[in-house]
C-alpha cells in the first residue's frame, strides 16, 4: 500500500478484515509501484517455497542475497550440498495433477488390478512397461493408480516424474535420476553428497536405490510416464535392466512405436482401444457440461466412426467431445460431426479444432496473433509465459490474450506448467507444426530468432531470470550458433543460474557443442570472472561477486578439477569475510564448500578446520538447533567415518537427527513423523494386545524404525520381543523368525558386536535354507550379509562358500549369463585374491568379462574395470605384457566413456564387485529388513 496508510479509515477497516481472513496474506508496503510489485513477488516466492515445496528460508539468508539472478531457493537446507530446482519440482507436481483431472477413468479398473498384482508378486522382477498408441490414456491411468496408491497404501513410497515434449528439461535423464534419488533421500532422512556429473550420477543411481530402499519402510514403486520420450532413453536409462531390489517396483509407459526394442521382452499391460460403453461415457460428459444432447442416430453415427484404432483412443474421443459441446444446443450438431468424421486420427482432428478457433476469430489481426503465439510457443524449450507474449507482441491485448489462452486451453491445446503456456499433448504441438511450419527450417528459425531477440534484450538490460537461463543458451544450441552460444555461457550470471538450479548436465552439453574441454572452460570462466571483478564497487556488487566466485569454485569441484577449485572457494571466502563479517552465515558456506574439496582431495586435517569453523559461525548465527547446523554436523561425522573415527562420527550424526527431527516436526512437511505418529499409536495397542502375527511384525518395525533413527538400545528391546513372540506365535523355525534374527544380527553389527551378530545371522541362515527357495530373494540376502561378516571378521575360509551360494542363487533366479551373475564372480574372485589364491580367481574375473562383454558390449565401464582386475593378476604372476595390454584395454575404456558423456571418467569404484584393483575397503550395506515383500 502506498501513501497516508493512516489517512483512510477505510483503508484501516480494509486492512483489519483481511487480518481475519485465515489464508489471506497481507503486504503492507510504503514506496514505489515497484518496489511494492517485488515484495509481493517475493512474498509469493516465498510461501511456494515453505508452504508447498517444504523449504525453509531463514531471516539472514534474506536480507544478503546480492544475486542478479532471481533462482535463490536455500537448496542446501534441505537436500545437503544438492541444487535442487524448485520449478522443475512444481512442474512435475502441475504435470501430475494435469494428468488426473479427468473424472471418466474409461474402465480402468482391469488394468489397476494387474498394476496391483505387480506390487504384490515376488521379486526379482523386471519394471512393468505400460503401451498403448499417442492418447491412449497411460498418463491418466498411471495418475489415477497413484492416487489409489496414496489413498490405500500410505506407507508405500511412490516416486512419479512425467516426462513432457522430447527436448524439454522435463526429458532430461541426468535431471530426471537426479530428481528421483532426491526425493528417495528426502523421505529415508539421508542428507549425502550427490554428485552432479551426469556419467557418475547415471552410474552411481542403482547403488543409491539399493541403498536408500534398504531404509524405507515398506514398498518403493517409481512411476516414468513416457519415457521413451527421453533424450537417448536406452542408454541413459540402462540401471532398468538391472536386478531391483526387493522392495522396488518400477513402471514405465511407452508409446508403441517409440518404444525400444530391447525393452519389448519386459512383462506389459498394453491398453486396449475404447469400447462403445467408454466412447459413449466420455462424450455424455462432454455434452452435458454444456448443455448439448445428442439424438440416437447422432450416437450411432459416433459409434460407427470411433472404431477404428485412430478414433477410438481416450485423447480422440475427448477431443471429439469437447468439439461437440462448443456447439452446445442452439449450434447445428450434425454438420459438426460431418466435419469431425473426416479426421481419422488425433492430429487432423486437432487441426479441425484450431481452424474452428481461428474462424471464430472476428479479425485477421487476432487470426495472425494465434498464429504468432502457437508457433513462438512451439519452438521454445519450456513454454512462454502470458507476459513475455505481451512483450514480444506489443499489439496483443491482455483481453484478446486471455480470450486466446481461454479457448485454447479448453479444446486441449495449450496447458500451464510453472507459470508457461506449453502444449498439452504431442499432437498438438505436431499439429502446430504442420499447420504453420511446413515451410520448413526457415520459417522455425525465424520464431526462435524472435526468442533470441527477445532474451538477449533481458540480457541487455542486466536482467539474468530462470527463464533467460533456460531459454537463450538452448536457442542458440538449436539454431547451431556456436559463437553467440559461447558468448551467452560466458555471461556468469547465466552460468550461475542454470549451475544452482542442478542444471549441470545441460550448462556441460552447451560447453562440448562449443568445442571446450574441461581445462578451457575452467580457464575461460576464470577470465571473465576477474574481468568482471574490475567493474565491481560496493559491498553490494561485492557480495554478487562472492556468489559468482562460489559457484565456479563448486563447478570446477563437480567437474573433478580439484586443483584449480581451490582459488575460486578461497577468493569468495575473502570477499565475504571482509565484504560482511567474519562471523557471517555466508562465511560459514564459503568454508564448508572449501572443506568439500579438500575431503575429496582426501586432505582430511584442511577439511576438518574448516568444517569446525564453519559450526562454530552457524551455531552463532542460527542458534544451536538449526538444519543449517545439522548440516555442519553431517559434514563433520561424514568426514570422521572417512578416517574410521566411527565413534565421534556416530555422535555427530545423532546430534544431528535429533536437529533435523525436531525441524521436520515444525514444519510438519516430512513424511518420516506421520509414519512415527502411526507408530506411536501402534506401540500403544501393543502393550494392551495379545501375542499375535500382526503384533509381532510391528514390533519388528518400531525396532527398524528406531534403529534408522540410531536409537540402537531402543530398537535392540523391540525386536528382541519380536522374535520371542513368533517364536511362541509362529514356532523357531518359522521364516518370520529367520528375518527377526537378521534384523538383530544387522542391529549387533552395528553395534560392532561380530560374536553376536555371526551367531544370529547363521540360526537366520539355518532356517532359511530349510524353508524357502533355494534362489528365493530373503535367502540371498542373509547369504549375503553374513558373507560379508565373515569377510569383516577375517574370516575368509567361512565366507567362500557363501559367497560360491550367492553366485549359485544368481544363477538360479537370472540365468547363468546375466550381468549380476558377473557382480557375484566379481565378489568371490576378490576374496579368493585376498586369500593370495589368484589361480582361482583367474578363471572367475574371465568368465565374468566374458558375461558383461556379451551383455553391455566391449567398451562398457564394468568390462574396464574387469580388465584392470585382470591386470593386475597378470601383473602379480609375473606375465607383465599381458598386463600392460590388459590395462591398455582399460584405460582405452575409460578415455572413450569420458569423450562419450564429457564428464569425469566413471568412479573407481564401479558397479562391477569389490574392485580388487584399487584393494578399496569393503564398506558393506548392512541394513534391516522392514516387513516380508
Amino acid at each position: 500500500m502506498d501513501g497516508d496508510r493512516d489517512s483512510s479509515d477505510s483503508v484501516q477497516q480494509l486492512i483489519e478484515q483481511i487480518s481475519c481472513v485465515n489464508k489471506a496474506k497481507m503486504i503492507d508496503h510504503v514506496g514505489g509501484v515497484e518496489e511494492g510489485t517485488y515484495e509481493i513477488y517475493t512474498c509469493v516466492e516465498k510461501i511456494i517455497k515453505q508452504d508447498i515445496l517444504g523449504c525453509e528460508m531463514t531471516e539472514l539468508e534474506g536480507k544478503d542475497l546480492g544475486n542478479k539472478e532471481d533462482s535463490t531457493a536455500p537448496e542446501e537446507e534441505v537436500f545437503g550440498d544438492v541444487l535442487w530446482d524448485a520449478h522443475d519440482e512444481q512442474e512435475q507436481m502441475e504435470a501430475f495433477q494435469q494428468a488426473s483431472n479427468s473424472t471418466c477413468e474409461l474402465g480402468f479398473e482391469k488394468y489397476f488390478e494387474r498394476l496391483n498384482d505387480l506390487v504384490a508378486a515376488p521379486a526379482p522382477i523386471p519394471p512393468l512397461l505400460v503401451s498403448g498408441g499417442p492418447g491412449s490414456g497411460k498418463s491418466l491411468l498411471l495418475s489415477k493408480w497413484i492416487q489409489l496408491q496414496q489413498k490405500h497404501s500410505p506407507n508405500t513410497l511412490i516416486l512419479y516424474h512425467f516426462v513432457g515434449r522430447p527436448m524439454s528439461t522435463s526429458s532430461e535423464s541426468a535431471l530426471i535420476i537426479k530428481r528421483l534419488t532426491l526425493k528417495l533421500m528426502q523421505h529415508s532422512w539421508l542428507v549425502s553428497p550427490l554428485t552432479l556429473d551426469p556419467a557418475k550420477l547415471l552410474e552411481e543411481f542403482p547403488r543409491w536405490l539399493e541403498k536408500l530402499s534398504a531404509r524405507h519402510q515398506g514398498s518403493i514403486i517409481i512411476i516414468i510416464d513416457s519415457i521413451d520420450q527421453i533424450q537417448q532413453a536406452e542408454k541413459h536409462m540402462k540401471w532398468l535392466i538391472d536386478p531391483l531390489p526387493v522392495n522396488v517396483r518400477v513402471i514405465v509407459s511407452v508409446n508403441v512405436e517409440t518404444c525400444p526394442q530391447a525393452w519389448r521382452l519386459w512383462p506389459t499391460l498394453h491398453l486396449d482401444p475404447l469400447n462403445s460403453k467408454d466412447v459413449k461415457a466420455l462424450i455424455s460428459a462432454e455434452c452435458s457440461s454444456a448443455n448439448a444432447k445428442l439424438t440416437k442416430e447422432q450416437e450411432k453415427k459416433l459409434e460407427r466412426h470411433c472404431r477404428s484404432a485412430t478414433t477410438c483412443n481416450a485423447l480422440y474421443v475427448t477431443l471429439l467431445g469437447k468439439t461437440i459441446a462448443c456447439v452446445g444446443s442452439t449450434g447445428n450438431i450434425d454438420e459438426t460431426l460431418q466435419r469431425c468424421f473426416q479426421c481419422q486420427d488425433t492430429v487432423s482432428l486437432y487441426r479441425l479444432v484450431l481452424r474452428s478457433i481461428r474462424e471464430s476469430l472476428r479479425s485477421d489481426k487476432e487470426k495472425g496473433l494465434l498464429r504468432e503465439i502457437l508457433c513462438v510457443i512451439g519452438v521454445s524449450h519450456n513454454g512462454v509465459s502470458e507476459s513475455e507474449l505481451m512483450e514480444l507482441f506489443p499489439e496483443l491485448s491482455s483481453a484478446v490474450l486471455a480470450s486466446l489462452v481461454h479457448s485454447l486451453h479448453k479444446m486441449c491445446l495449450l496447458t500451464y506448467g510453472c507459470g508457461l503456456l506449453k502444449f498439452q499433448h504431442l499432437q498438438a504441438w505436431e499439429m502446430v507444426r504442420l499447420e504453420y511450419m511446413e515451410e520448413g527450417v526457415n520459417v522455425i528459425s525465424a520464431y526462435r530468432q524472435k526468442l533470441v531477440d527477445y532474451f538477449t534484450m533481458q540480457l541487455s538490460r542486466d536482467r539474468v531470470t530462470w527463464r533467460s537461463a533456460d531459454e537463450l543458451p538452448w536457442l542458440f544450441q538449436q539454431q547451431g550458433d556456436k559463437q553467440k552460444l559461447h558468448k551467452c555461457l560466458l555471461n556468469l550470471f547465466v552460468s550461475q543460474n542454470l549451475y544452482k538450479r542442478g542444471h549441470f548436465a545441460e550448462l556441460l552439453s552447451y560447453w562440448q557443442l562449443v568445442g571446450k574441454d574441461k581445462s578451457s572452460m575452467a580457464a575461460e570462466y576464470f577470465d571473465s570472472l576477474k574481468d568482471y571483478e574490475k567493474s565491481c564497487e560496493g559491498e553490494e556488487s561485492m557480495i554478487c561477486l562472492a556468489d559468482l566466485y562460489e559457484t565456479l569454485g563448486r563447478f570446477l569441484k563437480d567437474l573433478g578439477l580439484l586443483s584449480q577449485a581451490v582459488a575460486p572457494l578461497q577468493r569468495s571466502l575473502e570477499i565475504r569475510e571482509t565484504a560482511l563479517d567474519p562471523d557471517h552465515p555466508r562465511v560459514a558456506q564459503s568454508l564448508h564448500q572449501l572443506a568439500g574439496v579438500y575431503v575429496q582431495w582426501k586432505k582430511f586435517g584442511n577439511a576438518e578446520q574448516l568444517y569446525k569453523q564453519a559450526l562454530e559461525i552457524s551455531e552463532n548465527a542460527y542458534g544451536a538447533e538449526h538444519p543449517r547446523v545439522a548440516r555442519e554436523l553431517d559434514a563433520l561425522a561424514t568426514l570422521y567415518q572417512k578416517q574410521n573415527k566411527y565413534e565421534q562420527a556416530e555422535q555427530l550424526r545423532k546430534k544431528s537427527f535429533k536437529i533435523r527431527q525436531k525441524a521436520a516436526r515444525r514444519k510438519g512437511s516430512l513424511c518420516g513423523f506421520a509414519l512415527l505418529r502411526q507408530r506411536a499409536l501402534q506401540l500403544e495397542e501393543l502393550t494392551l494386545g495379545k501375542d499375535t502375527p500382526d503384533n509381532a511384525r510391528t514390533l519388528n518395525e518400531l525396532g527398524v524404525l528406531y534403529y534408522l533413527q540410531n536409537n540402537l538400545e531402543t530398537a535392540e528391546l523391540f525386536l528382541k520381543r519380536s522374535l520371542e513372540m513368533r517364536e511362541r506365535v509362529l514356532g523357531p523355525s518359522h521364516p518370520d523368525c529367520a528375518q527377526s534374527l537378521n534384523n538383530l544380527a544387522a542391529l549387533y553389527n552395528e553395534k560392532k558386536h561380530y560374536d553376536k551378530a555371526e551367531e544370529l545371522y547363521e540360526k537366520a541362515l539355518d532356517i532359511r535354507r530349510r524353508a524357502l527357495a533355494p534362489d528365493h530373494p530373503s535367502l540371498a540376502y542373509t547369504v549375503k550379509h553374513l558373507a560379508v561378516l565373515y569377510k569383516k571378521m577375517g574370516k575368509l575360509d567361512k565366507a567362500v562358500p557363501l559367497y560360491e551360494l550367492a553366485v549359485e542363487i544368481r544363477q538360479k533366479s537370472f540365468g547363468p549369463k546375466h550381468p549380476s551373475v558377473a557382480t557375484a564372480l566379481v565378489n568371490l574372485a576378490v576374496l579368493y585374491c585376498q586369500m593370495k589364491k589368484q589361480t582361482e580367481a583367474l578363471p572367475l574375473y574371465e568368465r565374468a568379462l566374458k558375461i558383461y562383454e556379451d551383455s553391455f558390449g566391449h567398451m562398457h565401464p564394468r568390462v574396464g574395470e574387469t580388465l584392470k582386475n585382470l591386470a593386475v593378476l597378470s601383473y602379480e604372476g609375473g606375465d607383465f605384457e599381458k598386463a600392460a595390454e590388459l590395462y591398455k584395454r582399460a584405460m582405452e575404456i575409460k578415455e572413450a566413456e569420458t569423450l562419450l558423456i564429457g564428464g569425469k571418467a566413471t568412479s573407481r569404484h564401479s558397479s562391477s564387485g569389490d574392485t580388487f584393483s584399487l584393494k578399496s575397503a569393503l564398506s558393506p550395506n548392512i541394513f534391516l529388513e522392514p516387513g516380508q515383500r
